[in-house]
């Protein structure tokens, strides 16, 4: 089960339930929340004794739920930087997060598994 909550008026829309299924299964309980910079930057002080302000954040609480934190302002000023639109950053930061959340650490594995899912789900 996924679920999405916003503390923010916009982000951009995907089929997120549907791409968290993809990578994740069905049984797993995910709960994606999308946060302002402050929440952003609070969650990484608190958590991973980081001071700046993520892009994502993903934290799994067991084997089978876990949450995704997206900071859509950083996002937007960050797209271009990857040759991406706004909307497919985000769809690709969510992606991240999930591989995160199902075991992967950044490295070539990773990146072309992110690769690969962005083909399939982030037009």
């Amino acid at each position: 089960m996924t679920t999405i909550s916003s503390t923010v008026k916009e982000y951009p829309k995907h089929a997120y339930k549907k791409i968290a299924e993809g990578v994740l299964g069905t049984k797993y309980d995910l709960s994606l929340v999308f946060v302002g910079e402050d929440r952003a930057q609070s969650l990484n002080k608190k958590y991973r004794k980081k001071t700046y302000i993520p892009n994502v954040l993903s934290f799994p609480l067991d084997k089978v739920s876990g949450e995704i934190y997206i900071c859509p302002k950083v996002a937007k000023r960050e797209a271009h930087k990857f040759s991406m639109t706004y909307r497919q950053y985000v769809g690709y930061l969510f992606i991240h997060g999930l591989l995160h959340l199902k075991g992967y650490d950044h490295g070539g594995t990773m990146e072309r598994k992110e690769r690969a899912l962005m083909r399939s789900y982030i037009t």
